[in-house]
């Protein structure tokens, strides 16, 4: 244990009130410990089904009782006449306006360790659009055939309670409640049992960097969760460094860990870091990273970062947050732009093959040069970051939902980004369906219970398009259903681009440690090409025929047809690679 930061509650030591467990926490004996900070409340009183129980002034706003009660009952607390569910609620299911409920201990039946980032293959899937039920039980069906695939973790979106029935999850609210309508917590325990007989690691998005909207009201009627310092791209900042704000950086750190402890999942992918601010001696990032290893030392930490920052996976003895990866979005723009000659938004800096030959040695394609995009120096170099710390994608939810329809790569596209992706010496990401060619869109969808909420997502939507002069035309509605249910699984094959892609999972096993040898480019002829010990990675991104050297004979893979290898050149089809040894 680090002794310069205060132990974590699970260690047993707390030196002020509000690091004791947050929440309702059955004690195994017919009682249930109660514990909320409410330091606003001019009169503060807990329901617990029809019973009131008096709550004890504990200090520094927090109220606490031990009182009779059993896992499934409801409880709500009074805050000056008006009840409002637990900020750390386990289980809303009744909704984010409905009483939460106390929840039994989770029940593992696997004992599972997790798998070192350079095993790692990530499997990232959104509970209500990856089956037609859009559950946590319905998703367990497929989960063998993944893990046969050559998948070994999958990537669940945010599954903390947020407003309505469907939606991405980015705008949770109570961020220890499993959402409700897909199962709530004891449905996400038999989600997490599932994938570890499947032999699948599980990994949770979770979003500390804001709240949805309809949520802020509510937990501002207990105490100060937000900061008028900062804001972010969706709402109003947390509070992480202001006054009072050690209360709310704990309940943030317990709901971390509880997700870890008591569900077994094995890691957090902890949403766009870039938009926490935070100016404390230790950053809320490095603080999740060190409770979370401190309370299971295999489970990991992947940040989404936007920073180009190699301090987010730096140890704490260098300075660092002390996270276990990264995604990675420079590797993905550089082969988008190759790929799809897509040159709008934040793509029009990108699409030399030069940038993708870079990103191949570390994906800070940006890392301290000037960004066009941004008008400024961007990122710092990464060279003493392992590869396997970085996550790599050709699509993922927001590569394809953040596109004004949804749509998903372009199908001649699909097999040269896979084989880039897959053979890359990164930690490899697929999102849901690509790995058969899906041609289902994954759109952005909502379903906010408040209008004005509503009528804001709509017009949001829109604006966020307005420097992509091809989506001119009129978006889908986030509100619609329709545009739900559009955004689920067919499960139609493509049965050329599924056997690609499991054979470039199963040579991906064949290949030696992630340390390049030899990285040779052509940006006229548009084709690269990767030495890895004895494997030779060759693409071209021409629209024409190439003659790409190597010093290989046998073509091990390939994505379109079987190119010939003679005096020291492979013949690469457009838009293709091909693996030589």
């Amino acid at each position: 244990m680090n002794s310069a930061w205060p132990a974590p509650v699970e260690f047993g030591l707390a030196d002020y009130p509000w690091e004791r467990p947050l929440g309702a926490r059955p004690r195994g004996d017919g009682t249930v410990e109660f514990r909320v900070w409410a330091p606003r409340a001019e009169s503060i009183a807990l329901r617990v089904g029809e019973r009131n129980v008096d709550l004890l002034d504990a200090g520094y706003g927090v109220y606490e009782a031990v009182a009779p009660a059993q896992p499934g009952e409801d409880y709500m607390y009074v805050l000056g006449g008006r009840p409002l569910p637990d900020p750390a609620s386990r289980w809303q299911p009744e909704g984010i306006r409905g009483p939460s409920r106390i929840v039994s201990e989770a029940h593992r039946e696997v004992e599972f360790d997790s798998p070192p980032t350079r095993d790692l293959v990530i499997y990232e899937l959104h509970i209500g659009t990856f089956t037609s039920r859009g559950t946590f039980d319905a998703a367990i069906e497929y989960l063998p055939a993944l893990a046969e695939l050559g998948v070994t973790a999958i990537e669940v979106m945010p599954v903390a309670e947020f407003p309505g029935h469907h939606g991405w999850g980015y705008d949770g609210i109570y961020i220890s409640a499993a959402h409700s309508s897909y199962g709530g917590p004891q449905a996400l325990q038999r989600l997490v049992n599932g994938a570890h007989q499947a032999g699948l690691a599980v990994i949770l998005d979770v979003v500390y960097n804001h709240v949805g909207a309809s949520g802020t009201q509510a937990l501002e009627a207990f105490g100060p969760y937000f900061t008028e310092k900062y804001e972010t791209p969706w709402g109003r900042a947390m509070n992480y460094d202001d006054a009072e704000c050690d209360p709310v950086r704990e309940w943030v750190l317990q709901s971390a860990t509880a997700w870890i402890r008591d569900f077994g999942i094995d890691g957090l992918r902890l949403d766009a870091i870039h938009s926490i601010v935070d100016s404390s001696a230790e950053h809320l990032v490095a603080a999740i990273a060190r409770r979370v290893h401190q309370t299971r030392d295999d489970a990991l930490v992947i940040a989404e970062s936007g920073l180009n920052d190699p301090r987010v996976m730096r140890d704490g003895a260098a300075g660092g947050w002390g996270c276990d990866g990264a995604w990675a979005d420079d590797f993905h723009h550089s082969l988008r732009a190759l790929v799809t000659d897509e040159r709008e938004g934040y793509y029009e800096e990108f699409g030399a093959v030069s940038q993708l030959a870079k990103a191949w040695h570390r994906p800070h394609v940006h890392d301290g040069t000037y960004s066009s995009f941004r008008r400024r120096r961007f990122g710092a170099p990464a060279d003493d970051i392992p590869p396997d710390r970085f996550v790599v994608f050709s699509q993922n939810h927001d590569q394809v939902g953040n596109r004004a329809f949804g749509d998903r790569m372009p199908a001649p596209a699909r097999p040269l980004a896979a084989f880039c992706t897959l053979l890359a010496p990164f930690v490899p990401l697929l999102f849901m369906g690509e790995e058969y060619g899906e041609d289902a869109p994954f759109q952005f969808f909502s379903d906010h219970i408040d209008k004005e909420i509503a009528d804001a997502t709509r017009e949001g939507r829109r604006a966020e398009f307005a420097s992509f002069a091809s989506f001119a035309e009129e978006i889908p509605d986030p509100q619609d259903p329709g545009t739900f249910e559009r955004s689920k699984l067919t499960r139609e094959r493509d049965g050329e681009l599924a056997a690609l892609y499991e054979h470039l999972l199963r040579v991906r096993r064949r290949l030696p440690a992630p340390d390049i040898d030899e990285i040779d480019f052509d940006e006229d002829g548009r084709w690269l090409r990767v030495r890895q010990g004895a494997f030779e990675i060759t693409c071209n991104f021409s629209s024409e025929p190439r003659r790409v050297p190597c010093t290989g004979t046998t073509v091990e893979l390939a994505t379109h047809g079987a190119p010939a290898v003679a005096e020291g050149r492979v013949e690469l089809e457009p838009m293709s690679g091909a693996l030589i040894a």
